[in-house]
């Protein structure tokens, strides 16, 4: 199976109008356009996942003016989205199709191809005991990496091809759960991913 992006190259910049955030605040925030081909015989869903695994592991060090967040720092995985149930015959999603502009404590009932299920991105946590914007951010909010972070992240966007019509997932599922239901399920998968940094010393 093959999947890419009209919005940008694999392992090229992600433009900051597929972003969430940008060097003067909130970016677009636009899903990037996905499409793919060869898929395998007996796919009955797929599934979609988008994580950055460069996300800093010590808070206190996040957004300070004062400090750079070493490359070497340890690093941990914060997803932008977690898709499932996403019907057998669609073979792309439109860019700005899922996500178009940043909502304050999170889209509840995101958009997508019909029938498919959106669970849970790290904003939901990030965000979390925020007066203006903690709440539950369903299906597609994109990078916005600290500007004080020297490493570069990369953004991985995953697509599964599966062997059952739907998976069984909580209503608040997350990319965890969703790995965790995929066990035994997946018949290939495609990867693609885009890099982003907000740090003009990175």
């Amino acid at each position: 199976m093959r999947l890419w992006s009209d919005s940008f190259s694999n392992t090229q910049p992600i433009p900051a109008e597929f972003a969430m955030g940008q060097p003067d605040g909130f970016a677009p925030n636009r899903n990037p356009h996905l499409a793919w081909d060869d898929v395998p015989a007996g796919t009955k869903s797929f599934a979609l996942l988008c994580i950055d695994p460069d996300a800093p592991t010590v808070p206190e060090t996040v957004g300070r003016d004062d400090l750079q967040i070493p490359v070497d720092q340890v690093r941990g995985d914060f997803v932008h989205w977690a898709m499932v149930d996403i019907a057998p015959d669609v073979r792309v999603i439109a860019a700005g199709s899922c996500s178009d502009g940043v909502t304050a404590k999170g889209k509840q009932q995101p958009a997508g191809p019909k029938g498919a299920r959106q669970g849970l991105n790290g904003y939901t946590g990030w965000f979390a005991g925020d007066a203006q914007m903690g709440g539950d951010y369903f299906g597609y909010d994109g990078p916005y990496p600290p500007f004080n972070d020297l490493r570069t992240h990369r953004y991985f966007f995953r697509l599964f091809a599966l062997d059952v019509a739907t998976l069984d997932l909580p209503a608040r599922f997350t990319a965890a759960d969703v790995l965790r239901a995929m066990q035994s399920h997946v018949l290939t998968e495609a990867t693609l991913h885009g890099t982003y940094s907000l740090n003009t010393k990175a």
